[in-house]
């Protein structure tokens, strides 16, 4: 009765009482029957999306291996590129019969003609094309693509062809509701796998080296099923070179790790059509030694890190720009006497997806061109950040990445942890075993 009693309280106080569980993914047929049902909610915002960006019409098209970058968001999960020639055309006003969505995969004059009866019967004002020179996202019509839609569209149409970027931005960057049941469980197996990742039965103190984990990070991953979008990149922190240099490397690519380091992990997954983007931190314990003599400096940058992180939501407003963001989230970092950057980005179909930047580790005065666009709400995006703090104890500074994934939840109108993040460090456990007993992840 405790047990239950306790577990009812952890629900409805929202802790997680448990630790972080890895999720195996579903069949490959199950896999690809919950992102078609995702594909089928996203492609019906594609009106409202046109309507809002006041144009007609979008086409997008391509052929073969020359993929637009818009077409990896749009297409069924058993499709693995394009065909031929594969056309589509949307329409902002498609209730009318005829001017619904069209696609056509052909290769002859045929789809030409089809797209000429189309543009007849519908007429439509303006057509959206991806052709945007600075955003990747709206600028996925290749170059002969692009000429040969010049050289089939005819007049008067081909006059009304217009590049509106944010059509293709607002359509990558929209998740819908159902996304979130998955994305949550991502989250908790990157959790999950660098708990296990940062710990005695991975690490071997004075053997192990930073190289190692990040392998046995990949190896991990493949043995569950999932892929990743970049090599994880295990370091160990210690100073910092200089307040210009980036936290995308160590200065040393290969450390073997001893008692006592802070070590620092970059690691994302890759699964259903969604990726994840986490930063955690974690402490080598001596033998015999606990959590409790962990030097109070490093939790206390820890502590400022979070601190940096509730600034940083707080100041996401949708509808501002990522550089807007920015400068009001630096501005209170600097009430706050904190030193830091800040550099978050959207997440979801990529890695790095599509919408506004909040910074970047070399921009932190605003981003061009991505730092304008203003924060849309149904999305997800990546809380990445530092801060610097002296460790008495080391006699040193030493910076605190951190990165965890949010939501925009509706109900509280706030940008939420998808499932949590990092206040403790991990623990690599010395002694109390054979430490030659290594963990083998088993494929």
């Amino acid at each position: 009765m405790l047990k239950k009693a306790f577990l009812f309280l952890c629900l409805v106080l929202g802790i997680r009482a448990f630790h972080p569980q890895s999720h195996r993914l579903p069949s490959l047929r199950e896999q690809a029957k919950i992102q078609d049902g995702w594909r089928k909610e996203r492609l019906a915002t594609i009106p409202a999306i046109l309507r809002k960006h006041g144009v007609d019409a979008w086409i997008i098209s391509q052929r073969e291996y020359g993929e637009e970058t818009v077409f990896w968001s749009m297409k069924y999960a058993e499709q693995f590129s394009a065909r031929r020639r594969t056309l589509s055309i949307f329409f902002a006003d498609d209730g009318f019969e005829g001017c619904e969505s069209h696609t056509w995969v052909d290769n002859t004059p045929k789809l030409w003609q089809n797209l000429h009866n189309v543009l007849r019967f519908c007429d439509p004002g303006s057509i959206a094309l991806n052709i945007d020179s600075e955003i990747a996202f709206a600028g996925g019509l290749h170059a002969g693509e692009y000429l040969k839609l010049l050289e089939e569209v005819p007049s008067p149409w081909n006059e009304r062809l217009v590049s509106k970027p944010m059509v293709a931005v607002e359509y990558i960057a929209t998740m819908p509701d159902s996304r979130l049941h998955w994305y949550r469980k991502l989250m908790e197996t990157a959790w999950a796998v660098i708990e296990e990742g940062f710990s005695e039965r991975v690490i071997i103190p004075g053997e192990t080296t930073t190289e190692d984990v990040e392998w046995w990070f990949r190896d991990k991953l493949q043995s569950l099923n999932y892929t990743t979008w970049f090599q994880p990149d295990v370091t160990i922190l210690s100073s910092w070179p200089s307040a210009e240099d980036t936290v995308e490397r160590s200065t040393q690519d290969e450390d073997t790790i001893q008692y006592n380091d802070l070590l620092h992990v970059d690691f994302g997954l890759t699964a259903l059509g969604l990726n994840t983007d986490t930063q955690h931190l974690a402490y080598v314990l001596p033998p015999g030694a606990s959590e409790s003599e962990i030097p109070a400096g490093l939790y206390a940058g820890l502590k400022k890190g979070n601190k940096l992180q509730d600034i940083v939501r707080s100041h996401m407003v949708p509808g501002l720009s990522g550089n807007q963001i920015l400068s009001n989230a630096l501005e209170s970092m600097r009430e706050a006497n904190i030193s830091g950057k800040i550099y978050c980005h959207p997440i979801g179909d990529w890695g790095h997806s599509a919408g506004t930047l909040i910074g970047m580790t070399n921009l932190q005065d605003g981003v061009p061109i991505l730092g304008h666009l203003p924060l849309l709400k149904d999305m997800y995006n990546s809380v990445e950040l530092y801060v610097e703090h002296w460790v008495e104890e080391r006699n040193e500074t030493i910076v605190f990445p951190l990165e965890e994934d949010v939501f925009w939840d509706a109900e509280k109108e706030s940008w939420e942890w998808v499932w949590a993040r990092q206040e403790k460090f991990h623990l690599v456990r010395g002694g109390g075993r054979d430490e030659k007993e290594r963990l083998v992840v088993q494929g």
